[in-house]
């Protein structure tokens, strides 16, 4: 038995412009709901490690940076300016059963950038290599 004299065969059309509107609505949701962000600084990931937390503090050495270059080690002046100077200081002031002691540099924010790496050799030379720096919160 053959059903299909009395009907014409038509062919099977795709029809595009329903899946069209729904790529444009999905297309328009994506670019709103995007954020796109810019950050003015650097973007630094961080190592992660399970560690535990030590409670023997490490011993600071604090240089501090004048606006008009001088150098003071741990609220003591540094006679000279040269860095053979600073590394005698710093050697002299850092302990010697201490391990890795850390050297925080206070810098003047109108010190003369030349004498910041002063001190960084300085502290190169003197076998310090832990160096950071202190910053203060920007006043509103």
């Amino acid at each position: 038995m053959n059903f299909s004299r009395g009907r014409s065969r038509e062919e099977p059309e795709i029809n595009l412009i329903p899946m069209i509107d729904v790529l444009l609505v999905i297309i328009i949701f994506l670019m709103l709901t995007t954020t796109y962000s810019r950050f003015a600084g650097l973007e630094i990931n961080l190592p992660t490690a399970d560690a535990q937390v030590s409670d023997d503090k490490p011993v600071e050495i604090n240089v501090a940076v004048t606006a008009g270059g001088e150098v003071v080690i741990n609220k003591r002046p540094v006679n000279g300016t040269d860095v053979a100077a600073i590394a005698a200081a710093l050697r002299a002031v850092a302990p010697a059963n201490a391990k890795d002691p850390v050297v925080i540099i206070n810098a003047d924010a109108k010190a003369v950038h030349q004498r910041v790496i002063d001190v960084m050799q300085a502290a190169q030379q003197a076998g310090l290599i832990h160096i950071s720096f202190a910053t203060q919160a920007a006043q509103r």
